[in-house]
């Protein structure tokens, strides 16, 4: 770190800077409360959509005692995932992911020599599917949100307790510096008009 300057234009720049520092801090701020906001509700989403995984699969598993070798193979072809579509939204400086929908490969099977509930059972299971590619975009949303979090913690951090501490040090310092210099400037002029006037009056 370079060694502070105790002069009246290091004293402006220190003033500058630690305006600029008190300008910038609340938006920091603010864009770390809604960081924060945004971290707690994609947090609840991620535990209800985790519970809906969970039913789903209750469900599904009550196909697993009807699946013939024939019907498990057109299950799976069925809910055979082609993409999982997404966008993206800016959300406090952050591109977070938006879960859109699956697309399944579209299954060739007869509807004739498929016992009845098959339908029902590729239902269920894309639903499935569908819940726990949301839950898996949801983490990654959280993910997201968190690196972004911290950052903005550490910059808020970083200014609350040592940038505009030291700001602010660094003005005192030099307030009492040139203060001491001004106040020696004043006394050593006095003493001069002092001997002024002596040498004066004994001219006289």
């Amino acid at each position: 770190m370079a060694e502070l300057k105790l002069t009246k234009t290091e004293l402006r720049v220190q003033q500058i800077k630690l305006a600029q520092l008190r300008k910038y801090l609340p938006t920091l701020q603010l864009k770390k409360a809604l960081l924060q906001l945004e971290v707690n509700t994609v947090s609840e989403e991620i535990a209800k959509q985790a519970q809906e995984l969970s039913s789903a699969r209750e469900k599904v598993e009550k196909y697993v005692l009807l699946f013939s070798d024939q019907s498990a193979s057109e299950l799976i072809a069925s809910v055979s995932i082609e993409s999982v579509q997404k966008s993206y939204e800016n959300i406090a400086g952050v591109e977070i992911p938006i879960f859109e929908k699956v697309q399944f490969i579209n299954p060739q099977y007869s509807f004739f020599d498929t016992p009845v509930w098959l339908d029902s059972a590729i239902a269920g299971v894309q639903g499935l599917i569908i819940i726990r590619e949301r839950l898996a975009l949801s983490n990654e949303k959280k993910r997201a949100l968190e690196k972004e979090l911290r950052e903005v913690s550490i910059r808020v951090n970083l200014f609350e307790k040592i940038m505009i501490p030291r700001a602010l040090a660094n003005i005192r310092k030099i307030r009492i510096f040139l203060g001491d210099q001004q106040l020696t400037a004043v006394a050593q002029a006095k003493v001069a008009k002092r001997k002024i006037l002596r040498k004066k009056e004994g001219k006289l």
